[in-house]
This record gives C-alpha cells, structure tokens and sequence, in this order.
C-alpha cells in the first residue's frame, strides 16, 4: 500500500515580501526616529511630530483593519461593531493614564478630577487595578476578550450568521456607547479620559516618548501581520475559508463551526483591543465617540478598500482612506460622510477584491477599456472574492481542508485545529 505523503508546507513569505518587510521594520525602527528626533527642522528630510502622531494613529486603525480581514475577508463575518473592542482597549489604558496624574490635577486631589467635580469620594471597584501597569495590560487583552467570547459563544452557538449578526453587533456597540455617556458609570461620561501627562512615571508629552510609543505601534502592526499570515496558512486558516465558502458542507463533514468562529471572533476582539490601548497615549484622549456606528463602519471600509481575504490588503485601505480623511476633514468637512458612504458603495458593486485585487489581477492596470468593463461585469456579478477557496464544487467529505480518508470519525467530529 503507497504511503500518503502530506504537502510541504508553504513558506510564510517569498523572498519579494520579506524583502518590503525588512524595509517596513527598518522604515519604522530607525530611519523615523533619525528623520523625526535628529534631522533638523530646516531640512526637507525631517519628519515633523504632526506626522508622527498621524502615522502612528493610523497604525492603530490598520491593526483593527487586519483584525477585521480575519473575520470578514477570511471567515465571511462581518461585524458593525469592531469599535466596542477598540474603545474598551482604549478606556483601560485611559484609566491607567488618568491614575498617573496623581495630584497634579485641578483639583490637587489622587481621584481624577471628573471624580472630584461629581462629588466622588472614592474610587468605583472596576478601578482598583488601574493602577498597576501589567494589570492594565492584562486587562486590555483580557477585557474584549472576555465580552467577545460571551457575545459570540451565544451568537454563534444561535447559528446567527449574515446580516442578522452585523445589526446585532452594531446594537451591542450603539448599547455600550449611551452606557459610557453615562457619568454613573464612573468613565468620565460624554468627555471620556483626557489630559495625560505621564505612563510609567515618564512624561507622556515629551519627543522621545512619543517616537517610543510610535515605533511600538510599528512593531505591534507588523507582528500582527506575521501572526495573521501563519494564521491563515495554517489547516486552521483552511477551515475558516471553508466555514467562509461552505458552512453547511463543513458541518456535513464532521466539522463544528463553532469552535473556529468563535476563537477567531476572539482573536479579532484582542487585536482590536490593543490597537484601542496603543492609540489613547498617542491622541491624548478617550471618550465614548469611539464607540460610534459610524467608526465600525469604517473599520469595514478599510477592509473593503484595501481587499478582503489578503491581510496586506486592510493595511493599504487603512492607510488610504485615513490618508484622505487627515485631507478631506480639512478642506471640506461637510463632505466627508458622503464620500466615505460612496466609496463603500462603490467598492462593493465594483471593486470586491479591493485595490490589492485589482493590482493583482491578470488585467492589470493599463489594459484595454473593454477588459475593464469585464472586469467590473464579473465583479457585479458577485463570487467568491478568494479564487483560491479551499471548498470546491463537488468536494468529497475527505478532501476538506487537512481531512484524509483514513482520518478516524471520531477526530472529525471533534472539530480541533
């Protein structure tokens, strides 16, 4: 009997993408702090602090934008409500900002002033570890993480799936957002947490701590998309472009979806909460306006923009569309919603694979006009936005993503990665 030999796997990245990696590390670990702390304003090669802190805010944004590539583009979720997770990343490390002020406030007082201003007279019990800067970083993965399982455990346990799931998201977010409104909840109210003025007993305003916090978000985005792509190369990638393509069939096959959804749904939840924490020190504020239906739809758009199912695709998007945003904000604000509304539009009817798939489609750029019109014909059309989808038509229960024939039932059934 011929002995089954399994596939090598893939390597993480050709040579063409570790190469733009290593520029990107060495982008971000060296030639932005030598162009911003030690290249004279005069020169046209110094990168000023404005740029910085936009740079840095939208390295944030492009974390939750991959952080949605995993569920959307890879699992076919689609969540409205992306920002809960972010602002409550956000609100932790606020209350750890705001415990560093100490007395140094208006009020001279160790509560945080709106504390002081509403006639508190001592800390409410969710503050109790705000003080403590490795508590704040294991609540700031341990807090999303912990409302996503719950959330998604009843969600998807329910089989709620499709646009039924998106509204329910975005109810849970809009929910959350009037909850932190209130000042009985003792989170500032409609200001939020503002006013920071040291992290790890450091001043938070200084050039150096603001380049500090910069190159962490650099590091913190790259690692997250090395994670991501071992992720999805993995037979546990495989199975959720399966559950993406093919729910029913997978389930038929042995498989349960559940335990994949909702660990990737997870997953996703605590990317977003970092990103929420690395983003409050560099914009100097907190507040419930993050928890918007406006905001998680916008974390959509990245992901649309830039190409769904490609991880490097949201961080173009990300960038992108925030790029223009920083631009359009300025020059006509009254016509940012209704550009950012007409873009989404557009990019679904026409542009499904996103910038990224269009670059990478066999057209090109630069062809013919009627190839253009084919192009857009088929994307109308609709299909699966990955022509590279594990479930195919006709696909035997054993020819599932890592399901040999000789796998036993009982493995099957188990669902494990």
């Amino acid at each position: 009997m011929k002995k089954l030999e399994l596939p090598t796997p893939a390597p993480l990245m050709g040579r063409p993408a570790w190469s733009a990696f290593l520029l990107a590390l060495i982008v971000v670990g060296v030639l932005a702090p030598v162009f911003n702390l030690w290249v004279p304003e005069s020169s046209a090669f110094h990168l000023s602090d404005y740029a910085i802190a936009l740079i840095g805010k939208i390295m944030c944004y492009a974390i939750c934008a991959l952080a949605m590539d995993l569920i959307w583009g890879y699992t076919g979720i689609l969540s409205l409500g992306h920002g809960l997770f972010f602002a409550l990343g956000g609100y932790v490390m606020g209350m750890y900002l705001m415990r560093q002020i100490g007395q140094d406030g208006n009020y001279k007082s160790d509560l945080p002033d709106f504390m002081v201003f509403l006639d508190w007279k001592e800390l409410p019990w969710h503050w109790m570890l705000s003080d403590s800067f490795g508590a704040t970083l294991a609540l700031v993965v341990l807090v999303p993480g912990v409302i996503a399982f719950v959330f998604g455990y009843f969600a998807f346990r329910s089989r709620i799936k499709g646009v039924y799931f998106s509204i329910i998201t975005q109810a849970l977010t809009y929910a959350a957002m009037l909850l932190f409104f209130r000042n009985e909840t003792g989170l500032g109210g409609n200001n939020g947490f503002t006013d920071f003025k040291r992290i790890l007993d450091l001043p938070i305003a200084t050039p150096g701590m603001r380049m500090t916090l910069f190159v962490i978000t650099g590091l913190t985005l790259l690692g997250f998309y090395l994670f991501s792509l071992w992720l999805v190369g993995s037979k546990y990638g495989r199975v959720l472009m399966a559950i993406r393509d093919a729910e029913t069939r997978v389930m038929f096959s042995g498989y349960s979806p559940l335990p994949y959804k909702l660990s990737i749904w997870v997953i996703s939840a605590v990317m977003c909460g970092i990103a929420g924490a690395l983003y409050v020190p560099q914009v100097g504020i907190i507040n419930p306006g993050e928890m918007s239906a406006a905001n998680s739809i916008e974390i959509a758009v990245w992901a649309a923009v830039g190409g769904r199912g490609t991880l490097i695709g949201p961080i173009v998007g990300a960038f992108l569309v925030n790029g223009v945003k920083s631009w359009l904000t300025v020059s006509a604000p009254e016509f940012w919603l209704y550009f950012l509304g007409a873009l989404f539009i557009g990019v679904t009817l026409y542009l499904p694979k996103g910038v990224i798939g269009l670059l990478r489609s066999r057209q090109g750029l630069f062809r013919k006009p009627q190839v253009w019109l084919k192009y857009f014909r088929h994307s109308r059309e609709g299909g699966n936005p990955d022509t590279g989808s594990p479930v195919k038509p006709g696909m035997t229960s054993h020819e599932l993503p890592g399901m040999t024939a000789s796998q036993s039932s009982t493995e099957r059934q188990g669902g494990a990665v």
